[in-house]
């Protein structure tokens, strides 16, 4: 796959296009064509208020709270309205487990179709065409790559994102986790585990205080 092993994004590829950008924002900024205030607004938005930390806070109020979690699975865009997460590409979501049966994974054959209100901007090997066709035709292929291997008896499910249905993957609550608070637990949740191709993090990865 073009993602190769960081999943994230591919640094070789993108540290010169930062390069560009910063210089191209510089530019525009020294005549006075965009307010650096507003730049970096709009930036801490997508970033931060509008990305993965959003959909961490739905996943971690669904492990602690049954009700809501019921809520989830009968109208997700509602549930996670309900928490300030709707608007702009946060409709018509659909919200799917991950249990001891079933893995679910998540992609966008056509295009790139992201749930951006809870996830944020979609990761360049998310938009990228080896991704959409692998993920459908060799799922397991693909979530052995980004680390993920899953025993023989899992049932591997893909769902495909459209223009009408966005969906967010609700990874399995780490074992030892019992006492944790919302906020806590939220530390655990990767953007990966929330499209399917990985995991939440282990417990021992957050340490107390991590999330005050």
């Amino acid at each position: 796959m073009g993602h190769g092993h960081d999943h994230d994004e591919d640094h070789s590829e993108l540290e010169p296009m930062e390069v560009r950008v910063r210089a191209l924002e510089t530019l525009l900024t020294e005549k006075g064509y965009i307010d650096p205030a507003a730049l970096d607004e709009l930036i801490d938005t997508y970033q931060n208020r509008v990305g993965p930390r959003n959909g961490a806070q739905v996943v971690a109020r669904a492990w602690v709270d049954p009700e809501f979690a019921a809520w989830l699975r009968e109208d997700a865009t509602a549930a996670m309205d309900s928490l300030g997460f709707g608007g702009r590409q946060g409709e018509h979501m659909v919200a799917v487990e991950q249990t001891n049966e079933t893995h679910n994974l998540v992609v966008c054959t056509l295009c790139s179709c992201y749930p951006w209100s809870v996830l944020g901007l979609p990761p360049t090997w998310y938009k990228a065409a080896p991704y959409r066709s692998r993920a459908v035709r060799d799922p397991r292929g693909v979530l052995r790559e980004f680390g993920v291997t899953l025993p023989g008896d899992v049932d591997v499910r893909v769902w495909d994102s459209t223009a009408e249905v966005r969906y967010l993957v609700i990874p399995q609550r780490p074992i030892g986790t019992d006492d944790w608070s919302e906020e806590r637990l939220a530390e655990l949740v990767t953007r990966d585990s929330m499209i399917g191709v990985g995991l939440p993090l282990a417990p021992e990865a957050v340490t107390e205080g991590a999330s005050a």
